[in-house]
């Protein structure tokens, strides 16, 4: 209950500051949940092919309400969900490993944390995989204890769901069968890592199976159009191809994300740990860290920071992924202290670790909510410009003709229902329109993107009489020009009346 409490109260004070769109991704994991049911083509396909699915499914019910879709409260009330649950799973797994005020301090360490409140608070997947990862460390800590099968089936699910979260959760799946396999101690146990394999592997099996159905490339994810490798290409960036450099990067990027002094705790913390012998909450928890590092190195992923060059932000926000290793590896500095003294000892340990976020209580010291700031800025502008703009003239049932992605903010904002957008997320419909826009294009309104496929369009279906005339350009700093276009003559398709 007071997780909950504390999870409402930060989104609260994050949706008071009009924050919970700061980033472009919230946005767009909250529109591709509402796509599924709202659009002109519906259905299965809409789930996407780059992020996985189960962020999204879970957004599903809640983005189809209107109000909830427009306000972002349909993306922060399933992330504040799974931080309760990442807490109350933290809170177990530690409670098996140390003493009770040790786990008490891990898990204030964690939630109070004021980016991991920010990122909970927003449509991210954070939260999300981090409900999953600390659900399987504390069923994998519990079959240790109980050799039980409920732990390896709940530590197969909580893998499964992970997997079908982030990339990351791939990651861990071989090493966490590796640890079934030396935890059993009974020979039939040794089972355990078949069934916990068989269990997690459905989750990546049916990504692949579903990129396979949706393009004809099991990996399309991982090379097609708009993965991070095809958006990357071959620009270098520090730490790729270095190691020392992607170490220092993602180095700095959790310290920056968990607070100098929960990050020193942290560390010195991992010596406490492996006096007590939690070897392997250690490794679990450090899988994802360690996925992030190799992915600098080798797998197209960058990661920016204000204290390195080039000095700015980009995925800092996955430096995130080692605060429950921190927080539980600072829990064992209390369970070292003798038991009369432990809750003092866990009381100075968290006023510790949060001085250096309370001495200057400034939001941009918050590295995820000034990464989304500093990095929306300029779309925020050019959405809210736009969108104030269609608000005015837009007649319900005119039809857009737009892309999906960071256009799509505009019609949320506006409150308009996706169905009433047409986009190359359409399939079949689109290719027709823009082929033969004399038979098939029937939108008034067209939104593009400065050079896009929108405005590449537009030009072709004049070739065929069919005018759209410019009604307003939209500049805002660095962004792409926006430009807004309205359907003045030419032949009509079908159902189309002429304005």
């Amino acid at each position: 209950m007071l997780l909950a409490a504390w999870s409402s109260a930060a989104i609260w004070f994050f949706h008071r500051q009009g924050a919970l769109f700061g980033y472009g991704d919230a946005e767009a994991h909250l529109n591709m949940a509402r796509r599924v049911l709202d659009s002109q083509t519906p259905g299965y396909d809409m789930i996407g092919r780059i992020w996985l699915p189960l962020p999204h499914l879970l957004m599903m019910p809640l983005a189809r309400v209107d109000s909830l879709w427009h306000n972002g409260l349909a993306g922060a009330i399933p992330s504040g969900a799974c931080f309760v649950a990442a807490g109350l799973f933290l809170f177990g797994a530690a409670r098996r490993i140390f003493p009770p005020e040790a786990a008490a301090a891990s898990l204030a360490l964690f939630a109070t944390n004021p980016n991991v409140l920010y990122l909970q608070s927003t449509a991210m997947t954070e939260a999300v995989f981090a409900a999953c990862l600390l659900a399987l460390l504390y069923f994998t800590v519990r079959f240790r204890q109980t050799q039980g099968w409920p732990s390896v089936v709940g530590a197969g699910i909580a893998a499964c769901l992970g997997a079908l979260t982030r990339y990351e959760g791939w990651f861990v799946i071989p090493f966490v069968a590796l640890y079934f396999l030396v935890a059993a101690r009974k020979r039939r146990l040794r089972i355990a890592a078949a069934l916990f394999f068989v269990l997690a592997v459905l989750g990546p099996l049916w990504w692949l199976a579903h990129n396979w159905w949706l393009t004809g490339d099991v990996l399309d994810f991982y090379r097609g159009s708009n993965s991070a490798l095809s958006i990357q290409g071959s620009v270098h960036y520090p730490g790729r191809g270095n190691w020392r450099e992607a170490w220092v990067y993602y180095r700095t990027a959790a310290q920056l994300c968990a607070g100098p002094g929960l990050f020193w705790a942290g560390a010195a913390g991992v010596a406490a740990a492996l006096m007590k012998h939690a070897f392997w909450p250690l490794i679990l928890l450090a899988l994802p860290g360690c996925f992030y590092v190799w992915s600098v190195h080798s797998a197209a992923v960058p990661i920016f920071v204000p204290t390195l060059w080039p000095n700015t932000f980009y995925n800092t926000r996955y430096g995130l992924a080692v605060l429950p290793l921190l927080a539980l590896s600072s829990g064992a500095l209390v369970a070292l202290i003798p038991e009369r003294a432990r809750k003092a000892a866990s009381l100075v340990l968290i006023a510790g670790a949060l001085a250096s976020w309370a001495i200057l209580p400034r939001a941009e010291r918050w590295v995820t909510w000034r990464e989304a700031e500093v990095n929306s800025e300029g779309r925020r502008q050019w959405v809210h410009e736009a969108a104030e703009y269609l608000q005015a003239k837009y007649v319900h049932g005119s039809g857009v003709i737009t892309s999906f992605g960071d256009m799509t903010a505009i019609f949320r904002q506006m409150g308009l229902p996706l169905r009433e957008t047409f986009t190359a997320d359409n399939g079949l419909p689109w290719t027709a329109s823009v082929k033969r826009p004399d038979l098939f294009l029937r939108q008034e309104w067209a939104v593009a993107m400065g050079g896009d496929e929108v405005q590449s369009a537009v030009n072709r279906a004049a070739r065929y009489g069919i005018r759209y005339r410019m009604e307003k350009m939209i500049i805002s700093g660095r962004e792409p020009v926006i430009e807004i276009y309205r359907r003045v003559g030419g032949p009509f398709g079908p159902g189309t009346a002429n304005p």
